[in-house]
């Protein structure tokens, strides 16, 4: 996943989360990428400096991460993790937080995926598929995650499966 910082006509700042660059261009000119404040479609990349971590700083996000005062709960058997975006582009999009905030709500983000890598089975691109198992009983119930488009979590849903979208950060290695 790459994050951009954007920005909209409006002068708005926002980060997003795509798949590729190629998907940033492509789902901007479809008119996918819009401003969450003012729903502007006219949106292009800011000026970024690269985001290199000290190993200071990196030890400073993980001691952070393993102190947090909440912990984020989990699915239950029957409610998958989905990974993924969220928004009709497939990228997530949120107003530009302050650097603090931010560092938390990735300290957290992480402290969440670490859990669901640790106590979920990873099923890949089946998990539609597996998680149709688990809800009709064809198969035992368990935690699980991994990959669905958006047209096989709609699907779900309407069968009565609940899911969940994540963004899952990239390796912090």
């Amino acid at each position: 996943m790459i994050k951009y910082q954007l920005i909209c006509d409006q002068s708005h700042a926002f980060e997003g989360w795509f798949q590729t660059s190629h998907a940033f261009d492509k789902q901007s000119a479809d008119g996918l990428v819009a401003c969450p404040i003012c729903d502007s479609i006219n949106v292009r990349r800011a000026l970024m400096a690269p985001n290199l971590a000290s190993p200071k700083r990196r030890q400073a996000a993980m001691d952070a991460a393993e102190n947090a005062s909440t912990t984020p709960a989990t699915a239950p058997a029957q409610t998958p993790a989905v990974s993924g975006a969220v928004t009709k582009s497939g990228a997530v999009v949120a107003p530009q937080p302050n650097q603090e905030a931010l560092a938390e709500a990735l300290s957290q983000l992480r402290t969440l995926q670490r859990k669901v890598e640790a106590e979920c089975r990873y099923v890949g691109t089946d998990f539609a598929e597996e998680a149709r198992k688990i809800h009709y009983g064809e198969a035992d119930p368990e935690n699980i995650y991994g990959q669905s488009s958006p047209e096989e979590c709609q699907e779900l849903a309407e069968e009565g499966i609940t899911v969940a979208a994540i963004p899952w950060l990239p390796s912090e290695h």
